[in-house]
């Protein structure tokens, strides 16, 4: 009975769209959950750069924020309208509206969550973020938290990962899933 519940869950019929902090993890775990799901695993950032035939640093230059957040709208919107996949997003795009409103409609939408200690200590020493060149990661960090936490607090979930294994953070999602069952 469980396991006939279990393959009828209405969150296994939408791609699941993972969102956060840069640093917390929607590559990584998502990779990760899709494996275990038996899905398919796609980074927006990926398929933008696909899209354009240019590294989003040269998009930002040629085209500026507006113009990077246009075609990652039009990516991420193809993205959930492909099916069941695990999508990991880049950390400005929930806070689109355009976006979000998309996102929340099409897909299961999880938060994850990382405090700033973690988010510094993973990312803080990594020189190919844009965001955090030549800046303090941490006073980055306490900016972004204050604009986009609260977008992040819109997704249907919030699942919190820390330093541990990424293994446990798949887990954690996992069960948030099953609560959408209930």
């Amino acid at each position: 009975m469980e396991a006939r519940k279990a393959a009828s869950a209405p969150w296994q019929h939408r791609p699941i769209l993972l969102v956060g902090h840069m640093g917390s993890g929607k590559s990584s775990v998502g990779r990760r959950l899709a494996d275990t799901l038996g899905w398919p695993f796609v980074d927006s950032d990926t398929e933008i750069e696909a899209a354009a035939g240019l590294p989003i640093p040269e998009i930002f230059a040629r085209f500026g924020e507006p113009g990077f957040r246009d075609g990652e709208r039009r990516v991420i919107a193809r993205l959930l309208a492909e099916g069941p996949r695990v999508i990991a997003t880049g950390g400005g795009a929930f806070i689109d509206p355009a976006t979000r409103a998309r996102a929340l409609a099409a897909a299961t939408v999880v938060w994850l969550d990382a405090d700033i200690d973690t988010l510094v200590a993973r990312v803080g020493r990594r020189s190919h973020r844009p965001l955090l060149a030549g800046r303090d990661a941490r006073a980055v960090f306490e900016s972004l938290f204050e604009t986009r936490n609260p977008a992040y607090a819109l997704a249907h979930l919030r699942v919190p990962t820390g330093a541990g294994p990424h293994e446990e953070t798949v887990g954690r999602i996992l069960s948030a899933l099953a609560t959408l069952d209930a």
